[in-house]
């Protein structure tokens, strides 16, 4: 991110210096459409924006080249204005390093051929013509990157279209989420739940494909911190207990000040770690004090995932990476598995015990007991939730014979009987009916985990893949 936290955005538009003193006012004309560009962009919001103007040959090719390297922009945006020659884009590209975005954009969306033909002055109507022409070098543009071995994205459209704005929009928010995850510090405390062959996870394949840091922690060092919480930080904690849940009267007293402790100890842990997500499991001797700290985490790490630190249970690495992904996006991501099928009403149901993202509820989360932890030892309290109805994305990260991928499905949670056993859970319905959604889904090789978020972000998840060079595959 840029020094104040913002996306470094570098822009610059491409022309050709010989069509300036043939056209009067074209270069002009072109940089205010540039401006257009501009401001759009960096409208969108923590955005710190690197415009460079126009660059007409090589050597302001080069300048512009050292001025991006030198702002450290995370993205460029890449603006043909009219015909211009590659060798004014190669350098600019090649000596920065960052992702590259090409904008195709004409001025309208068609020109007036009527107008355009009674204005009689051929050479007038040359320029005219070349106000307009920005489709013009995209196949060169594109050869030459192909033949360099330089990977780019295209945006195809017109000033003011919706669509055209829509793909802007989306293409800075997923360089802001890679250059998120390029920065994040995931937490790994624990150990995997033993024999979820699926769960096992390469960290170095993890940090090969989207960048940032894996900090291995002890949980003993939870324990220490958890030693220290004095009683006033408990009742601190229990009163936020009661602000973001609704806390069932069954709750015991002891178990809610067991979990509070636990909790105030998570958020010294994430706050001295300068974590952005985490994956845990432990088991520990029973009866011992690890075991009554990992089996009152759940309300802890379900706060600190509404408040943008994702907690994926089980160890499960590649689903913190996803939850981590989602909530960058300002989708949530809550720890989900299958639940079962109804054939009856065309939904799948989907949910997780442990660490849900209460920011996505639908209505009052609530903080129930358990008298067990199935599959887990010991018992306490849990979260009992459904996601937010309507519009959803269900979101893989996996890891394959070809390295790590994702795979990506829109759907919709919607309204109907769940079940009540202190999970989060929840009733989704696919374009597709339920067999042939989790043959399709099963098939591409996830593990059994996954993020669910709210809207239909599966094109913004797809700019991001290609933009960390991550494949995606979208199942519906």
């Amino acid at each position: 991110m840029g020094s104040n936290g913002n996306l470094n955005v570098g822009v610059f538009g491409i022309g050709l210096d010989t069509y300036w003193p043939q056209f009067k006012g074209l270069k002009e004309r072109l940089e205010g459409y540039q401006r257009q560009i501009s401001k759009e962009i960096g409208a969108l919001g923590q955005v710190e924006l690197v415009d460079a103007g126009l660059v007409d040959n090589p050597e302001r090719s080069r300048a512009v080249a050292s001025l991006f390297r030198r702002q450290q922009v995370d993205v460029i945006f890449l603006y043909i204005s009219t015909y211009a020659l590659s060798s004014t884009v190669l350098p600019v590209v090649q000596e920065t390093g960052v992702p590259v975005i090409v904008l195709n954009i004409q001025p309208v969306p068609a020109i007036d051929y009527d107008g355009f033909n009674r204005i009689g002055d051929r050479g007038v109507m040359t320029g005219e013509w070349l106000a307009h022409c920005q489709a013009c070098c995209v196949p060169e543009i594109a050869s030459v990157f192909n033949r360099a071995g330089i990977e780019y994205h295209l945006v195809t459209g017109y000033l003011g279209e919706a669509r055209t704005s829509t793909e802007l929009a989306g293409w800075v928010e997923a360089a802001r989420v890679l250059k998120t995850m390029r920065t994040n510090r995931l937490g790994v405390m624990g150990h995997y739940y033993a024999g979820m062959l699926d769960v096992y996870t390469n960290v170095t394949a993890q940090i090969g494909a989207f960048g940032g840091h894996v900090d291995l922690i002890e949980i003993d060092e939870l324990a220490v911190l958890r030693d220290a919480v004095s009683a006033r930080e408990v009742q601190t904690k229990l009163q936020e207990f009661n602000d973001a849940f609704e806390v069932s009267p069954e709750c015991d007293s002891d178990e809610l000040e067991r979990a509070a402790r636990t909790s105030v100890a998570l958020d010294n842990l994430v706050a001295q770690h300068q974590l952005g997500s985490l994956a845990y499991y432990y088991e520990g001797a029973p009866g011992s004090n690890h075991e009554s700290i990992v089996t009152s985490v759940i309300a802890g790490n379900t706060l600190l995932t509404g408040k943008h630190v994702p907690v994926a249970g089980e160890c499960e690495i590649k689903n913190a990476q996803a939850m981590k992904i989602m909530d960058s996006f300002g989708a949530g991501g809550s720890f989900s598995e299958f639940y079962a099928m109804d054939f009856n009403e065309d939904i799948i149901m989907l949910g997780h015990d442990g660490p849900a993202h209460f920011a996505i509820a639908e209505g009052a989360v609530g903080l129930v007991p358990l008298p067990v932890y199935h599959g887990k030892p010991g018992k306490g309290l849990s979260i009992q939730m459904s996601v937010k109805h309507g519009p959803v994305t269900l979101l893989s990260v996996c890891e394959g014979p070809q390295g790590v991928y994702m795979i990506v499905a829109e759907g919709e949670s919607v309204a109907g009987p769940v079940l009540n056993i202190g999970n989060t859970n929840s009733r989704y319905r696919f374009s597709l009916p339920p067999r042939e959604f989790i043959e399709r889904w099963s098939r591409l090789g996830p593990s059994h985990h996954c993020a669910i978020g709210v809207g239909h972000i599966a094109s913004r998840i797809e700019k991001f893949g290609a933009l960390a060079g991550v494949p995606v595959t979208r199942v519906c």
